[in-house]
């Protein structure tokens, strides 16, 4: 038997980069010219012909095995059951866009038909969901306006100067139907965005659209829709209002006249709401009990159907009833193209969400169900369907999380319960439609109400947030204000660019460390958050957790230099500072080179008179060599060490440097651009010329492709810089300081060449004096 034991030993050689990619026969990716790709794209066999087929009609993929005996049933009994939802929902949504119900009917019926065909989830239940509606309504409110309609009526009112003045009343038939132009233009101009994002394979947008952000907003619209409904709630009279603040103008009129509210339709709708919700929650206690949700959508609007029809609340008691729900479909419609300009930006943002709703929704039921659905197919799918609802004089569809829990929860296998739903619908529209229209309209609003608890629920996310996220808190925060306060559409836009800001900043002030390692391990972690953690002497091991791009560059330079300790171009400029000041001395003769480095020439005792006398301008520029008495001239090298750390004979204060090497972690940084490829080189270079060697480990090779398109390595910043990981580059730097490769770079090595009373100076380490001037011009220029 073996014993597994809970440690491991790993024996191989020390890879730079460049030696593993030799050793492992690095292969360059293949790449196809544009004219291959598309000889690719075009090529034409049966096997592609059928992908490419199943992918235009998804239903393809499960039409054709589909188990009659063992789905249909369960089918048959989730369509009935969606269908009624969608049947009542359809009716009360239709209020939200401000249109007469049967089009919400039309809206259930019409989308649910190309989606059976083109789209990828089994489970979707298609139709009118209160967000989009809303959102469409509020353009249709701002288009068409009561105010919009007036005409003279049949009766006169005298004001308070006693003037008389004629009536005015809304010409309904002409608004309804403006309106109703409205929301079919806006739906398929929808269509043909969502269409549109599908063809372009631009599907990744709603990416951008994350959880919180679709909280917050789903939260500010359920406001929205709450505030919209109470007029119909209370049967009070309220003007148009949208936009910016449109809830206050909203609540200010309900409340001016509170006193015109109809106590029967207030009754009708609180009762509506109360036993909608109550109902509800036992649906979701006992869900594993009952076989089939209650319909109680259903059963309560049959109920207060025929109270209404027995008891004629509309002339006892002035209720507001649906009054006409016609049977059958009107003609098909083309849009009205001069309105795209004046709603593109809304059914854009309508588009995105809808779609962002659906997916999402879907995602729940791939994930559960083990299927895969495709992104791009649901917008052509829903893009198609809208146009095609639109066309009908439908108004926009996307899902709803309770309309596809029925059709899931009560047995639905695929879009033919979506089918059966539809003809449940179209049952209504043809033939039952008109039994509903002594419904009162303060029940649909009680059910839109009732069905809002679930967004409104979403609330508790923020606690919750808090704890895990703040930012993403923020983000559910500011989104919900926005919306509720500048309308949903400039309120989906501001928390959009919130979204991105926050973003934006986290990657522009990245995370950055200083590692030490785990003694006796290739571990290597921050020195803040471990004790046992230990810095390697003369080592300083940074890492960046963020990529490196224009925005962050000079935050990960100051970020570097907090971590080394030391500004390398302020060591380089005091260096020479004090270099030009000894050799100022030198000249003078009040420093003098020894074998034990620089000495005061006062602290030797001898005079040194002759470094004041006038010199041959040619023996200064190392001119031709004259002969001293008694021979030739004497030629005698010194070299002398500059201890940087120790008191200098100068008044210079030469910051320390107390690394020989830096090694960058480079293996969160997932890419680079041109201008933090450009400042990156130049500060390897500012600490290479202070005798600090620079090593960049960790990359992966997309970023070594990436630096090397970006011009990143030239003579002086070579590959051989690059290591495999952190801890190859410490053991490579550990084998070079035992082999004496790496000098101190706390220490200097000077030379002094004595020839007939002559002493030059120069740096042997980077620099050399009499080209300071021309060194310091190329950084500046380099900085600029």
């Amino acid at each position: 038997m073996y014993t597994i034991m809970n440690r491991y030993s790993v024996s191989r050689p020390i890879y730079s980069k460049r030696a593993f990619e030799e050793d492992n026969e690095r292969q360059t990716p293949e790449s196809r010219s544009f004219r291959e790709k598309i000889s690719i794209f075009l090529t034409c066999s049966s096997s592609r012909a059928k992908q490419v087929l199943k992918g235009l009609f998804p239903i393809l993929d499960w039409l054709l095995q589909y188990p009659v005996k063992l789905w249909l049933p369960s089918d048959v009994i989730s369509g009935v059951s969606t269908g009624l939802a969608c049947c009542l929902q359809g009716l009360a949504y239709a209020l939200l866009v401000y249109v007469g119900p049967v089009y919400g009917l039309y809206a259930a019926f019409f989308p649910v038909l190309p989606y059976f065909f083109l789209g990828t989830s089994r489970h979707l239940s298609v139709g009118p969901f209160p967000v989009t509606c809303l959102m469409v309504g509020s353009e249709v409110l701002a288009l068409a306006p009561d105010e919009e309609f007036m005409l003279p009526g049949n009766g006169t009112s005298v004001n308070e100067t006693g003037l008389v003045s004629v009536a005015m009343e809304v010409d309904v038939n002409a608004r309804d139907s403006q309106r109703v132009t409205i929301a079919s233009t806006m739906t398929v101009l929808i269509g043909l965005f969502q269409l549109g994002m599908g063809i372009l394979h631009v599907g990744f947008l709603v990416r951008y659209l994350s959880d919180p952000l679709v909280g917050g907003f789903t939260t500010a619209a359920a406001f929205h829709v709450l505030i919209s409904q109470l007029s119909l709630v209370l049967s009070v009279p309220t003007k148009s209002h949208s936009g910016f603040l449109s809830f206050a103008y909203i609540l200010n009129d309900v409340f001016q006249n509170i006193w015109q509210t109809n106590v029967a339709d207030l009754v009708a709708g609180l009762l509506t709401i109360l036993i909608v919700m109550a109902v509800k929650e036992v649906n979701a206690k006992f869900e594993h009990k009952i076989p089939v949700p209650i319909p109680i959508e259903v059963i309560v609007t049959v109920i207060a159907t025929g109270i209404s029809y027995a008891v004629d609340l509309r002339s006892h008691y002035g209720a507001s009833i649906v009054h006409s729900i016609p049977r059958g479909f009107v003609p098909v419609q083309r849009p009205k193209i001069e309105l795209f300009g004046r709603i593109i930006r809304s059914s854009f943002s309508t588009a995105v969400v809808g779609y962002a709703i659906a997916v999402s929704v879907a995602k729940l039921y791939e994930t559960k169900h083990d299927y895969k659905i495709d992104g791009n197919q649901e917008l052509i799918a829903f893009g198609i369907s809208n146009i095609f609802c639109g066309c009908f004089s439908g108004f926009v569809a996307t899902t709803a999380l309770s309309r596809t829990a029925i059709q899931e929860s009560t047995g639905g296998k695929t879009q033919m319960a979506g089918l059966i739903s539809a003809l449940i619908v179209l049952i209504v529209i043809v033939a039952l439609g008109p039994l509903l229209q002594p419904l009162q309209k303060s029940v649909l609003a009680g059910i839109v109400i009732a069905n809002l608890k679930g967004m409104f629920m979403q609330i508790s996310d923020v606690p919750i947030l808090w704890k895990q996220s703040r930012t993403d808190c923020f983000i559910w925060v500011f989104t919900c204000i926005s919306c509720i306060i500048l309308g949903l559409d400039v309120g989906l836009l501001t928390g959009v660019v919130f979204e991105l800001g926050t973003v934006v900043v986290r990657s522009q002030f990245p995370s950055c460390s200083t590692l030490g390692n785990v003694p006796g391990t290739e571990i290597y972690r921050s020195i803040k958050n471990y004790k046992n953690i230990v810095e390697i002497t003369g080592i300083k091991i940074f890492k960046c957790n963020s990529p490196i791009y224009f925005a962050n560059m000079d935050y990960v330079k100051e970020q570097l230099r907090d971590a080394v300790g030391f500004d390398a171009i302020r060591v380089f400029k005091k260096r020479n500072k004090a270099l030009k000041k000894i050799h100022k001395l030198v000249k003078k003769g009040k420093l003098k080179f020894t074998e034990n480095g620089l000495v005061p020439v006062a602290h030797m005792g001898v005079d040194n008179d002759a470094f004041d006398r006038e010199r041959d301008p040619e023996q200064t520029e190392s001119g031709p060599s004259e002969e001293m008495e008694g021979g030739p001239r004497r030629d005698i090298e010194v070299e002398v060490q500059v201890d940087w750390t120790s008191a200098l004979p100068v008044d210079v204060t030469v910051p320390k440097v107390d690394i020989h090497s830096l090694v960058m972690d480079f293996s969160a940084v997932s890419f680079l651009d041109v201008k933090s490829a450009a400042s990156l080189r130049l500060v390897v270079k500012e600490f290479m010329r202070i005798g600090v060697r620079v090593y960049i480990a960790g990359c992966d090779d997309e970023t070594v492709r990436k630096m090397e398109a970006l011009c990143f390595f030239d003579d002086m910043v070579t590959k051989d810089m690059l290591f495999l990981t952190v801890h190859d580059a410490v053991l490579s730097i550990k084998l070079e300081v035992s082999n004496g490769n790496v000098s101190d770079p706390m220490v200097d090595k000077a030379s002094c060449n004595e020839t007939n009373g002559c002493i030059k100076l120069t740096e042997c380490c980077t620099l050399v004096l009499c080209n300071i001037q021309k060194v310091s011009r190329f950084i500046l220029s380099i900085h600029k």
